[in-house]
């Protein structure tokens, strides 16, 4: 009973098991990390795009262009839709919402789940159209 009843080493083990959950949850941040930078990048994607719709005044070949050249430095090839299409007459409105899914998890596919990632921009139309 009194071996039961002793504190010795009490400070070995309680210590051995912060130690155990803080490896953990530095773990989780770098798995979780590039969720958070791929968000960061989306919203960037999508504030590009949103600009070269408003200073061409269309949703068309311009922004097909830019819509490329964004993928090719991003890496990223998210699905986008557009409030509008075609022209845009000055003062309207332009809504683009970019969307991708990232894989979050653990250790090489323990507890992955799929994230949803959305990047919205707006802004108005530069052009006025005759």
């Amino acid at each position: 009973m009194k071996i039961l009843q002793s504190k010795r080493g009490e400070v070995v083990i309680s210590s051995a098991v912060f130690l155990l959950l803080a490896v953990l949850v530095i773990a989780s941040v770098f798995y979780i990390f590039p969720c958070l930078t791929a968000k960061q990048q989306l919203n960037t994607y999508a504030s590009e795009l949103c600009r070269t719709a408003e200073v061409s005044g269309c949703v068309g070949n311009e922004t097909n262009k830019r819509t490329q050249e964004l993928t090719a430095n991003t890496g990223i090839s998210p699905d986008i839709r557009w409030s509008q299409i075609g022209k845009i007459q000055e003062g309207n409105v332009i809504t683009v919402t970019c969307t991708i899914t990232k894989e979050a998890g653990l250790w090489g596919g323990l507890g992955s789940f799929p994230v949803t990632l959305h990047g919205t921009a707006s802004g108005k139309s530069e052009v006025y159209w005759k």
